[in-house]
């Protein structure tokens, strides 16, 4: 069975602020670090990506803005085009679509029966 393709980031997160142009493989790191500081409540994590690399602080706050809300985080990077700072929030639409990832790895699959 071949692995599940992973949602775009824009579905992931939602940026309120970069000071640098954000790659797809940056958003996604910037994501996966975010999330595992939500999933632990942690303040501080760590990114490593592809070509960047930095920290990233859970806010302890949500954000709102329009329709969308989530958890607040802020990341200082630094990448090829130099060293930034990002503001975003995960969306709430986002961490339904880890939790669900999640739940899927851990319960076993039942074989499919046609009859």
């Amino acid at each position: 069975m071949p692995p599940e393709t992973p949602p775009p980031y824009w579905v992931l997160i939602s940026v309120l602020y970069s000071s640098l142009p954000l790659t797809p493989s940056l958003a996604m790191s910037l994501h996966q670090a975010a999330y595992d500081l939500h999933e632990k409540d942690e303040s501080w994590g760590t990114v490593i990506g592809d070509l960047a690399s930095g920290k990233v602080q859970n806010l302890h706050k949500v954000l709102a803005m329009g329709a969308i809300s989530g958890p607040a985080f802020e990341a200082e990077v630094e990448t090829e085009r130099g060293k930034g700072k990002v503001r975003f929030l995960l969306t709430r639409e986002g961490l339904a679509l880890m939790a669900e990832r999640q739940a899927g790895q851990r319960a076993p699959k039942k074989p499919a029966y046609l009859n």
